[in-house]
């Protein structure tokens, strides 16, 4: 039997009747037969791939079959803007067989959350901070509410699994379940995912529902990729407002002062254009996606990462990058919104200003050929969302035991390998700093939290994330240049350091931590910036070895232009007697070396701090590709016993070496409750964060065994 066949009447006349459809697509039919057959899932499909309705199809069948008193089905999204975007998608759905949804997050308005709360709609769009709301919230019956919830969908669940917001979703999922009389059925959606499996598993938690990845073969599709070297940003606004020209496009940028340089050069070419990032006003953004929704023939959109998700903009021509992503995922994310048109191949251009940017794009392109997406991975070690959660329980319901806390969030998988011992020294530390109090055998907020915490009635607690933290660049005469994310600024060594910002090289003379400032001042003629990107963002291992993999192989690719390509191959000429395929090299310069290592930002931080823990009077600094070494005396041979030392299985097994290196990292605010971490859990954090051991010591394991081979 069909899927479309179990499906009850009423579902399948609306299906025929107000959509129009004659069958379903294959992830549909595969989804439906594990959803209806009780299965937990991850749905894996293109974007506008059919995967929402793969997963509300069956909700819907469930809800007629079973009628539900309150909340029965969640839908849940990573921003607003997606639950917008899906709001009259879901209410048709629902609607065309006599059942309603509502959306509630930040912008609903008042009266219509207490019409929801006096008469509750079967489905609920919503957030993880306003689940958080409904939960502390006196106002919110969340027993009766969610006495009979049996259903959850998380839309771009490659977006929350592995972060924080992630871990406080699954967490506020988990003391709803406790609150249902059922094993709620989770649904998790995404395009782009390495190990669907592992999600499917954080996603499923205390469930005992069998478990299945629902992954159709991918209908073969044509796709047209072009990277193009384009030095100055008016040449490459020049040859994307030609492009862009009577199509419907995106332009995604890298960073807001990109975005809206392009767009304005973009403008003066007499495209019609919109800028659309985080900083751009609710309007804005509304009125650019109904452009593109409404059926404009010809404009441009100049993005940010915000029209990565999921967001229905439309069909449309191009997508155009400036410069390349940090991923592969999102690589496939953007230039999944083309091709949907029969006939129509995907494709993506990529205008890019420096030779190493040309090279990340290819290494994307290539990794993608290949099959291979990154890999999302789950914090077993989640402290600073289990402070919150011990917060967030602690104000809900006027306290919380301590053994049903620990019931409630040793449940979730992102504490899984916090144990109890560990938990209860955290309980202590938290009660003697006053941030929690026990009053007659239950959990209470502490004076210190309500005071760090207590404002606006608690409404930092509703979520775990904040903005990003930024430092200030500014020169010595207090002339703001601009700014610097602080994952950045770590890498950055005073009087050493050199990095591009607007398109200037600027010298390190000094990172003051305690007001978030760089001071600067400009590099030397001709000093190359330390940072060997054009744009301070860390990529990950696989990537850089793919780049060193082009760069010692002496293929040419097509989609690459004639001038990158000719770039590429002088590149290739300058390095090539110093690179080995898989290792890299060393290069031994007057006065410094550089260790090329392409194992990525994080294992070369890690291995700057092992260099350092060895000689200490050494100015190392790094970028993704990587390390520079200056000291007093360094030589070839003097760098190779060091590195031989680094090899060695009892340096990187030395726990009270790490423990010094981590205790040595700068205080950075990695999180809005980090006041609240005892030091031995702040020095963790900071370290699972800033370093990657156990990635460094196989990649020389890895190095070792190559060349030994060789």
């Amino acid at each position: 039997m069909s899927v479309f066949a179990r499906f009850p009447p009423r579902l399948q006349e609306a299906i025929v009747a107000r959509l129009g459809w004659s069958s379903l697509r294959p992830v549909q039919e595969q989804a439906g037969e594990a959803l209806l057959n009780g299965a937990n899932a991850v749905i894996l499909a293109p974007t506008a791939g059919g995967k929402t309705e793969a997963a509300v199809f069956p909700l819907l069948a469930d809800l007629i079959q079973q009628p539900a008193q309150g909340i029965a089905a969640l839908y849940v999204a990573p921003i607003k803007a997606l639950l917008n975007n899906q709001s009259d998608r879901l209410g048709l759905y629902t609607e065309m067989v006599g059942l309603r949804r509502c959306v509630w997050h930040g912008d609903t308005p008042e009266s219509e959350r207490r019409g929801f709360l006096r008469d509750p709609a079967e489905l609920l769009m919503t957030t993880p901070e306003s689940l958080e709301v409904m939960l502390i919230s006196s106002r919110v019956e969340t027993s009766r509410l969610f006495a009979a919830w049996r259903f959850l969908i998380i839309d771009e669940v490659h977006a929350l699994a592995g972060t924080d917001r992630g871990a406080h979703l699954l967490s506020v999922v988990e003391r709803l379940a406790a609150l249902s009389r059922c094993d709620v059925q989770r649904v998790g959606l995404s395009a782009t995912v390495g190990n669907p499996e592992m999600i499917l598993a954080w996603l499923s938690g205390s469930s005992r529902r069998p478990r299945q990845v629902i992954r159709p073969p991918a209908d073969p599709q044509q796709r047209d990729l072009k990277v193009v070297l384009r030095p100055e940003l008016a040449a490459r606004a020049a040859a994307a407002a030609t492009l862009a020209r009577g199509s419907k496009s995106l332009f995604f940028c890298q960073t807001r002062a990109i975005t809206e340089a392009v767009a304005q050069q973009m403008g003066r070419s007499g495209i019609d254009t919109f800028v659309h990032h985080s900083a751009i006003s609710k309007e804005e953004r509304d009125l650019a996606e109904a452009r593109f929704q409404g059926g404009a023939d010809a404009c441009c959109i100049v993005c940010t990462s915000t029209l990565e998700l999921g967001i229905d903009v439309g069909d449309l021509d191009r997508v155009l990058q400036a410069d390349a992503p940090a991923t592969v995922g999102a690589f496939l994310q953007r230039m999944g919104r083309t091709g949907r048109r029969p006939g129509q191949a995907s494709n993506t251009t990529f205008l890019c200003e420096t030779l190493d940017a040309a090279l990340q794009a290819t290494a994307l392109i290539e990794l993608a050929r290949s099959g291979w997406v990154e890999s999302v991975r789950i914090d077993g070690r989640c402290w600073p969302v289990l402070i919150h959660q011990l917060i967030a329980l602690a104000l809900a319901q006027d306290g919380v035991g301590i053994e049903e806390a620990w019931s409630l969030l040793s449940k979730v998988p992102d504490f899984h390998d916090i144990q109890r011992a560990e938990f209860d020294a955290l309980i202590d530390w938290m009660l003697r700093g006053q941030f929690l109090r026990l009053v007659s055998g239950l959990l209470v907020v502490g004076p210190k939290t309500e005071h760090a915490f207590g404002r606006r009635h608690f409404m930092a607690i509703y979520s775990v994330f904040e903005s990003p933290q930024s430092y200030s660049v500014q020169r010595a005469s207090g002339r703001s240049l601009g700014a610097l994310n602080q994952d950045f600024v770590d890498r950055l060594v005073d009087g050493v350091s050199c990095f591009l910002l607007s398109g200037r090289a600027w010298t390190v003379v000094q990172v003051r931590h305690e007001d978030r400032h760089v001071v600067v001042e400009p590099a030397p003629r001709g000093r190359q910036p330390t940072w060997g990107g054009y744009l301070p963002q860390f990529l990950g291992f696989e990537l850089c070895q793919k780049m060193l993999s082009i760069l010692t192989s002496d293929e040419r690719y097509r989609y690459v232009s004639e001038v990158a390509m000719d770039g590429l191959e002088q590149r290739r000429r300058e390095l090539g007697d110093l690179l080995t395929p898989g290792i890299g090299g060393i290069e031994i310069e007057r006065e410094e070396i550089r260790w090329w290592t392409f194992a990525g930002g994080t294992i070369n931080s890690t291995l700057r701090y092992a260099l350092n823990a060895l000689k200490d009077d050494w100015k190392v600094t790094t970028d993704n590709l990587s390390l520079r070494v200056r000291g007093d005396a360094i030589d070839g041979r003097v760098f190779i016993q060091v590195l031989e030392d680094l090899g060695r299985e009892a340096f990187w097994t030395d726990k009270t070496l790490w423990e010094g290196i981590a205790a040595s990292l700068s205080s950075y605010r990695l999180s809005k409750f980090q006041s609240l971490m005892p030091p031995w859990v702040e020095r963790e954090v900071l370290a699972s964060y800033l370093l990657d051991i156990d990635g460094a010591q196989r990649w020389l394991n890895r190095s070792v065994s190559l060349s030994s081979s060789r």
